[in-house]
């Protein structure tokens, strides 16, 4: 009510000063065409002129929406098919989150060509064929969708390359990714498929090349990057030991490989293993006895005693060890072989005997029964192979036998 009556007042105030114009300024307007004149006050032809401009402009704005019928009719159904397509599209979306495959397809399709993003609606079709098994069909239509949108090479690489790695084609997944990373480096979501490919086709050096740069990104657990770096490096440690020729190859591993896996007894013994088969034998020796030093460890022990570079002086390190563990069966083994590498005869006996003392072994006993036979008391190694043979029976499952009664 208030802003009613403030409007009245402002324009009675208005019409006053409007009248006290007209009453201040007299004038005329006088317009001649030939010998007809036209004569008027002076505000009355100027409320006539702005009546006139406001009627042309109206009437040339009419014209101009006259000219255009078509391109506003095109318009208008452009906008109506968008809003029916984004009806179509919401629909296949939540089919496709509820596992109507074939539903989710047919209504994505259709609504592809009149959404304003083909590109989400290709990609979910293709998803949705991919689990009907149709691989075909999903294969045409990711091409559909890099033909539907400038710059979705990325995203229909990325999807291409998930289904291939759910279809098992991890070679040519693996293709795709490597490609991929090449333009995307340390991408997020193509160093997780990455990994997941590398697995797949048991690319170990790919994989422990990958782990810093999924660690870096922090789409890795450290437990797990542990794991998968001890299985690649065990692996390729595996592989290498296999070519004895390649031996530059398994130090440089070695030298690769991070200070946390060095220490890390299974991975060790591999790399002396490769060590001695690509006659290294010196190498890892060192490699063994400054393991020890860090990690006692029985594997470590054993396979230190089956080395041949220095005998004599492999003794003395051994038995400088036994000072400090005098009751280590596996320690007593190794001594025993080693003092058979030296000659040693008898001193070989007492220390296998030793260690079958502190623990009963079928390998000590096979030991004992070789080393009686070659200095011939054929008795005792007789009575040693057969405890080698007994213990060797009680370490066996426990299985069904033949027995006399069946034949």
């Amino acid at each position: 009510m208030r802003k009613l009556i403030l409007l009245v007042v402002v324009g009675l105030a208005v019409g006053a000063l409007f009248g006290q114009l007209m009453q201040s300024f007299p004038g005329y307007w006088l317009i001649r065409v030939g010998d007809t004149s036209v004569q008027t006050s002076f505000w009355f032809g100027l409320v006539l002129l702005l009546v006139s401009f406001l009627v042309l402009h109206f009437a040339l704005r009419v014209l101009a929406r006259l000219r255009r019928p078509v391109s506003r009719l095109k318009l208008w159904n452009s906008r109506s098919r968008n809003r029916t397509a984004m009806k179509r599209t919401v629909r296949g979306l939540v089919a496709l989150a509820e596992g109507r495959w074939k539903r989710a397809e047919k209504s994505l399709v259709k609504a592809a060509d009149d959404s304003s993003t083909p590109l989400v609606n290709y990609l979910s079709a293709a998803l949705a064929a991919h689990y009907q098994g149709r691989y075909e069909q999903a294969d045409t239509l990711l091409k559909r969708a890099h033909l539907s949108t400038e710059g979705a090479d990325t995203a229909v690489g990325m999807m291409q390359a998930q289904l291939m790695l759910d279809r098992q084609q991890y070679e040519e997944a693996l293709a795709t990714l490597t490609r991929l990373d090449k333009q995307l480096p340390d991408h997020p979501q193509v160093l997780k498929q990455l990994k997941q490919a590398y697995l797949s086709v048991s690319d170990w050096d790919g994989l422990r090349r990958l782990m810093p740069r999924l660690s870096a990104q922090q789409l890795i657990a450290e437990e797990e990057r542990h794991e998968l770096e001890k299985r690649a490096y065990r692996e390729l440690l595996t592989q290498a030991a296999r070519h004895p020729e390649d031996v530059e190859r398994v130090r440089n591993l070695w030298a690769d490989m991070p200070d946390g896996l060095r220490g890390d007894v299974e991975l060790v013994v591999l790399y002396a293993e490769a060590l001695v088969r690509g006659k290294q034998e010196g190498i890892a020796e060192r490699l063994l006895r400054h393991s020890l030093k860090v990690c006692w460890d029985p594997r470590l022990v054993l396979r230190y005693g089956l080395l041949s570079v220095d005998p004599a002086r492999q003794l003395v390190y051994a038995e400088k060890w036994l000072q400090e563990r005098p009751n280590d069966p596996d320690l007593l083994l190794t001594l025993g072989r080693l003092s058979l590498r030296n000659a040693y005869w008898g001193k070989a006996q007492e220390y296998f005997e030793a260690s079958q003392r502190q623990r009963p072994s079928g390998v000590v006993c096979a030991e004992l029964a070789r080393l009686y036979a070659n200095l011939g008391e054929h008795n005792k190694s007789q009575l040693y192979y057969r405890q080698s043979v007994e213990l060797l029976d009680k370490s066996l499952p426990a299985l069904p036998q033949p027995s006399d009664r069946d034949d």
